[in-house]
């Protein structure tokens, strides 16, 4: 908890200096078998429940690559980006720096640009399409109806403006080329889908499996309808991301993908889903998605299909949460400057439960955060402010300042009724309490002598023993 240097608000968005990162999937495959970090999965293992049995006993360490997937050439892979430092290392840059970066990238995007041949479209399928004999699509869990796409990257058109979506849903197949699309009806790309409908016509779509970590990213910062997610992910990977247009629909999907699906949603057309998962860890029934088909198969050589575990599981949680907390911190900052970080934490499922980060804040300013967030993200439901002498990522350090620094006759905010997302666990009638707790020093509390001010070696000894800590 003592600060290795001071945390200024001037520090917070400034560009991080990085070596390239991994463009392509198949490239970060490459570098995590050569780090010893990719576990080579010979045995013949089935789509239905196997692979996602695996992937849950083995949810943190090593990336899982399923050589051998019981009725299918095509092998799988799991568990990719399940820890910040592996989305850190993706991107090239060090694990500390993620927020930074993610941040940067929403200040300084950068617009992609257009290719005339891309290796994801080496092999074309435009006949006989049947998705479950095409693709080793995993069936995850007991009680949903069919296998589902989990970590396909979806790309659609405003009917009326033209302007890019990028985003991710599940797909579950429903036989031969048919899917349905689980969409939140709050969601962009369901409000896409009844612009089409409004128009009396179809929603063509692109589906890109096999991502890297600023694809996955961009596709889920918090933008305005009719911003371009491809801008943030150009700015997370600090270059133009290379598209190619897709060959039966007007759309364009990244160059260096593994597979493309090409299709429509018909909005018209309403399939009950039944109970899926979701990141709480159990089972939901949300009724119907939309309904549509796949038209167009694309894929590079040799390809590889990509898979999230869903449910309560850390690349499914951490996904959302890096993407929340940057989109958060980045809107915060411009009504209160002192926000220097916000952690969407892996308790609290990547959704529901934040740590904001203050330098310096003055009185009120942390209920003021509090109050701030959970109207930028109607997901949060209970947010703690901290200093930024603290680590908003330990738990442990979250936990001091609250036994610290925490009064709990003025510094808790407790707000009944407050609407809830429909994925909240406990919602009743889509509201939910929402609780705060400001675990920061009071005015005055900083003085010499407080209880609130760390205990230290002079700072310039501390931070020459720190760098060179090796030498003793």
């Amino acid at each position: 908890m003592i600060p290795s240097q001071p945390t200024t608000p001037a520090a917070k968005i400034q560009a991080t200096t990085h070596p390239a990162p991994i463009i392509g999937l198949r490239d970060f495959i490459e570098q995590l078998r050569n780090n010893n970090e990719l576990y080579i999965i010979k045995r013949t293992t089935d789509p239905r429940f196997e692979i996602s049995s695996v992937l849950s006993l083995r949810k943190t360490g090593p990336a899982q690559f399923f050589e051998n997937v019981t009725g299918h050439s095509m092998p799988v892979i799991g568990n990719v980006f399940n820890s910040r430092a592996r989305f850190a290392q993706s991107l090239g840059i060090p694990a500390n720096a993620l927020a930074s970066h993610c941040m940067n990238a929403l200040t300084n995007p950068i617009k992609p640009v257009l290719v005339d041949t891309a290796p994801v479209q080496a092999h074309v399928k435009t006949t006989d399409i049947d998705l479950m004999a095409a693709l080793p699509v995993p069936h995850w869990f007991e009680r949903e109806a069919a296998p589902y796409i989990t970590a396909g990257v979806i790309i659609a058109k405003d009917p009326a403006t033209g302007k890019r979506n990028v985003s991710i849903a599940r797909l579950r197949l429903e036989g031969g080329n048919r899917i349905m699309a689980g969409i939140a009806k709050n969601h962009h790309l369901y409000r896409l889908a009844d612009k089409a409908l409004a128009r009396g016509h179809d929603l063509e779509i692109a589906v890109v499996i096999g991502n890297d970590a600023a694809l996955l990213l961009g596709s889920q910062m918090y933008m305005a309808l009719g911003d371009d997610e491809y801008d943030i992910a150009g700015g997370l990977q600090g270059s133009p991301v290379e598209l190619v247009r897709c060959k039966t629909v007007d759309l364009e999907v990244p160059a260096h993908a593994e597979i493309v699906l090409e299709g429509t949603l018909s909005p018209g057309e309403l399939i009950d889903e039944g109970p899926v998962s979701e990141f709480p860890g159990f089972y939901v029934n949300y009724g119907a998605g939309i309904g549509g088909a796949i038209t167009c198969i694309t894929h590079r050589e040799n390809p590889v299909f990509q898979a999230i575990l869903p449910g309560y599981a850390p690349e499914h949680c951490i996904l959302g949460a890096i993407a929340i907390e940057a989109g958060l911190a980045f809107q915060m900052q411009k009504t209160i400057p002192c926000v220097t970080r916000v952690v969407v934490t892996d308790g609290g499922m990547g959704r529901l439960h934040a740590v904001i980060a203050m330098h310096q804040p003055r009185a009120g300013e942390g209920k003021r955060a509090i109050l701030l967030a959970m109207g930028l993200v109607n997901l949060l439901k209970h947010v703690v402010v901290v200093e930024d002498d603290i680590d908003p990522e330990n738990p442990q350090d979250v936990e001091w300042s609250l036994a610290a620094r925490f009064r709990g006759q003025e510094d808790l905010v407790v707000i009944e009724g407050v609407k809830a997302d429909r994925c909240d666990p406990i919602h009743e009638g889509l509201t939910v309490t929402k609780i705060g707790m400001v675990a920061t020093t009071h005015p005055g509390d900083g003085a010499k002598d407080s209880r609130s001010e760390f205990c230290t070696p002079p700072h310039d000894i501390f931070n020459r023993v720190r760098d060179a800590l090796d030498q003793y």
